[in-house]
Parts: structure tokens; C-alpha cells; sequence
């Protein structure tokens, strides 16, 4: 019987409109923004709706928007076929702040309480390196052994570490801005095709975010968190997991560690799984599945047409 993982999209996603098509002709996907609104004392579906771009692409408003659009796609999702999401997939991955959607979908934690702890996630990264301190790059063309070795190079000038081990050719390394420049400096010297700084506002996924794992620490003790309904591929391992307790270590772990997307993948496909289901906003990681997987169907959730086709298969 074919196996499905329903996969969850992280910041660099989010869009000006995000979420609205579906929220229109979907009234449970409507309720489910409405409910996070709620949750957050304020109309985050407004920003995902009208932008501006440059305040929704802010990392506080950004990672409980791409939340919101995954989860809104799950409620309409449920509504079409009449199935709870357990019935649906097999597996649950998500990449970076998409961990936090997985676990929803797999029952662990509540929206409300993710939409918050999403919140709470982005200020907290936002402020563990002052705006210019840090940066990230892509090493594009750039496989894990050499993107080890440009970090063991580049690390004199400052922290450099390997972020997002992303898919075949494409690494990201995140650390101090003296650092990561000098990496992408090493990297051309050693011909990668291409090292191209990131638009992001924070190191992420690298020892500098400490401050902030510090953080999540304590909001996720005091977290209500259930046993998963099915297993979690979490980053920071790239292993299945449903215990309560050690789902949230991993999402204390991911603020700081690498997020193991290429092997999330692997291993994914080596417990079977053929149909790779993107849920919410874009085709990020559709388009990682197909660089890293061959002979897989890969689906993007996102309107009411693209669940009612997904639906037919």
C-alpha cells in the first residue's frame, strides 16, 4: 500500500495573499485563521491578506503565518474528505518552524498553543543577535563533505555552521557575518557553483541562537504537548518520533541545530513513503523532494483546487 508524508513549509515561504483563495471557498479554513487571530490578540490572516511584505516577512509575524496557512489548509483538507489527518498520511515532517504545523497535524501540540509558541519563537530569535551581527548563505552546488570542509576553513574569522543540509547541492551556512563571508569566500575559491547571501533578518540554526533556545526551553516545559498520532520526522535528528517528551527536546534542539532536510527525506522514503504531500504556502519543498528523490509523487496543497485534485488521486 502506497505511504504518504505530509510535508510542512518553513520562513521563506510566506507571500502577500497567503492563505486567501482557500479562506474563501473554504469556511473551516476561514475559522482556523479566525481562530489564531484569536489566539494572538490580533488579525495576523489581515497582514497574511494585504501585507505590507516587508512586516509580514518579519520573523515574528512570518513563522505563525506560514503556521496558520498550513494548518487552515489542513482544516479544509479534513472538511473535503471527511477524514481526520491521521487517516490521511502516515508521516509528519516539517521544515524548521514547519515542525511546529507537523505537530499539530499529529495531534501534540494545540494550534493556539503553537500559534504562541510560534510567536514567542520569532522575537526570541529575532533578539539573540543584534540586526547586521550575523547572516547566512547558500552553497549551492556544494555537497555536505565540502560544505564541511569551507566551515573548518572559514571558522577563524568567526562562528560558521552548517544550517540546512537542504537537498543534494544546496547547503546553508549561518554564523557571524565575518564568518559566513569568508565562507562564501572559501567557496568560491574551492568552485561552488554558487554562495549567495540570504534575506534573512537572523542567523538561524547556528550556536548564536542560544539565547533563544534558552527561551523555548522554558515556554515548552510548561507547553501542553501529547504523544504524536503518527511518527515525526524531526530536523535535528532525522528520525521518527511520537513521545511528548522527546518532541519537544527536538524543538528546544532545532533552534540551534542543523535542519536535516535531505535526510529527513531519505528516510522517509526508506519507511516506504512514495506520495510527498507540501501542506500551506509555495513549493519550497516539493521542489527539494524532486532534487532529492526519484521515481516519488509530489503534491502542493495550497487552494481548494489543489486539495480537491489531491483528493482524486
Amino acid at each position: 500500500m502506497q505511504k504518504t508524508a505530509f510535508l510542512f513549509p518553513g520562513q521563506g515561504s510566506q507571500t502577500v495573499g497567503m492563505g486567501q483563495a482557500l479562506a474563501a471557498s473554504s469556511p473551516q479554513a476561514r475559522a482556523r485563521l479566525t481562530m489564531i487571530d484569536e489566539a494572538l490578540g490580533e488579525s495576523l490572516s489581515s497582514l497574511m491578506a494585504d501585507g505590507p511584505l516587508d512586516e509580514l516577512t518579519l520573523t515574528r509575524n512570518a513563522q505563525p503565518a506560514l503556521f496558520a496557512s498550513s494548518v487552515a489548509v489542513l482544516a479544509a483538507l479534513e472538511a473535503a474528505s471527511g477524514k481526520p489527518v491521521s487517516a490521511l498520511t502516515d508521516f509528519v515532517a516539517g521544515h524548521s518552524l514547519g515542525e511546529y504545523s507537523a505537530l499539530a497535524a499529529a495531534g501534540t501540540l494545540e494550534i493556539q498553543d503553537a500559534a504562541h509558541l510560534l510567536r514567542l519563537r520569532g522575537d526570541s530569535m529575532q533578539k539573540a543577535v543584534p540586526v547586521g551581527a550575523g547572516a547566512m548563505a547558500a552553497l549551492l552546488g556544494a555537497d555536505l563533505e565540502l560544505a564541511d570542509a569551507i566551515v573548518a576553513e572559514s571558522s577563524d574569522a568567526g562562528l560558521v555552521q552548517i544550517a540546512n543540509d537542504n537537498a543534494p547541492g544546496q547547503i546553508v551556512v549561518s554564523g557571524s557575518l565575518a564568518g559566513v563571508e569568508k565562507a562564501m569566500a572559501v567557496a568560491k575559491e574551492k568552485g561552488v557553483r554558487r554562495a549567495l547571501k540570504l534575506p534573512v533578518s537572523a542567523p538561524f540554526h547556528c550556536d548564536l541562537m542560544a539565547p533563544a533556545a534558552q527561551e523555548m526551553a522554558a515556554a515548552l516545559a510548561t507547553a501542553s504537548m501529547k504523544d504524536a498520532a503518527m511518527p515525526v520526522i524531526c530536523n535535528i535528528s532525522a528520525s521518527g518520533e511520537t513521545s511528548a517528551s522527546a518532541l519537544r527536546q527536538n524543538l528546544v534542539a532545532q533552534v540551534t541545530g542543523r535542519v536535516r532536510w535531505r535526510e529527513t527525506l531519505l528516510e522517509l522514503h526508506s519507511k516506504g513513503v512514495t506520495r510527498f504531500v507540501e501542506v500551506g504556502t509555495g513549493k519550497v519543498l516539493s521542489g527539494l523532494v524532486k532534487r532529492t528523490l526519484e521515481g516519488v509523487e509530489s503534491y502542493s496543497l495550497e487552494t481548494y483546487e489543489d486539495i480537491e485534485s489531491f483528493l482524486a488521486t
